[in-house]
């Protein structure tokens, strides 16, 4: 094979390698309706999380009230049967008396402190059991909308696979060091590794190419001709 002919083939994967980059990056091309869908599932899984750790730490508290209030029950019937049982004046009768209303006392503060806990843990599970169904109800409408964005993608990828096939066909033709530079270049010129000459310009980077350049690259021969300015590989289409 010419080098011209291999100068014409790299042009060629360049080609196969641009159609290829638009392919992928129809395949990052999230569709509206997925993309809302998959933003409220997030959000309904964040608003779930938040509403059970603060339910948690409701019920923690609610419990070690409630416990604290068994416990001052407990104190008011032990307090009530050492009455009956050590209380033989009134002195001791009142002493008796009085801690028996100090504790019932207390224990009236600790049920009021227990109504709006247990108001606001109906309402914290009313709120999760709601997540809980929004998050149901979105997950088939979710579960089509990946099915469909997976069948998309697969048909881009073998709307590619006659690209690839091709590309693999002329590369493995080609010199690999050539092919190898060709790609470190595209990668680092924003897929362009390989570019026309136009009117005695690098139509890379638009700069003028001074007449031996021009002269070179138009030899098409191997190792190909860079461009002075943006280093891609230079190579004229208007070749008999």
């Amino acid at each position: 094979m010419s080098d011209t002919g291999s100068l014409q083939r790299l042009h060629r994967v360049q080609q196969l390698d641009l159609n290829l980059d638009t392919l992928r990056a129809e395949e990052g091309n999230i569709p509206d309706a997925l993309r809302d869908a998959r933003a409220q599932q997030s959000q309904l899984n964040n608003d779930l999380e938040d509403t059970e750790i603060t339910l948690e730490d409701v019920e923690k508290r609610l419990r070690q009230q409630e416990q604290d209030l068994a416990t001052t029950r407990e104190q008011i019937v032990r307090a009530r049967e050492e009455q009956e049982k050590n209380a033989f004046d009134a002195r001791a009768q009142s002493q008796y008396g009085s801690r028996i209303q100090m504790l019932g006392e207390r224990a009236d503060e600790m049920e009021e402190d227990l109504v709006p806990l247990r108001e606001r843990r109906r309402e914290l599970s009313e709120r999760a059991s709601q997540l809980r169904e929004q998050h149901r109800a979105l997950r088939p409408t979710l579960n089509d909308l990946e099915t469909q964005d997976d069948t998309r993608i697969q048909g881009l990828r073998d709307q590619g696979e006659a690209d690839r096939q091709e590309r693999a066909g002329l590369v493995a033709d080609l010199d690999t060091r050539t092919v190898r530079e060709y790609d470190m270049i595209r990668k680092a010129k924003k897929g362009l590794g390989v570019v026309e000459i136009r009117a005695g310009r690098c139509t890379g980077c638009n700069v003028v190419l001074p007449v031996n350049v021009q002269q070179r690259a138009a030899l098409g021969k191997l190792p190909p001709v860079k461009c002075p300015s943006c280093g891609r590989f230079l190579i004229r289409l208007d070749l008999g």
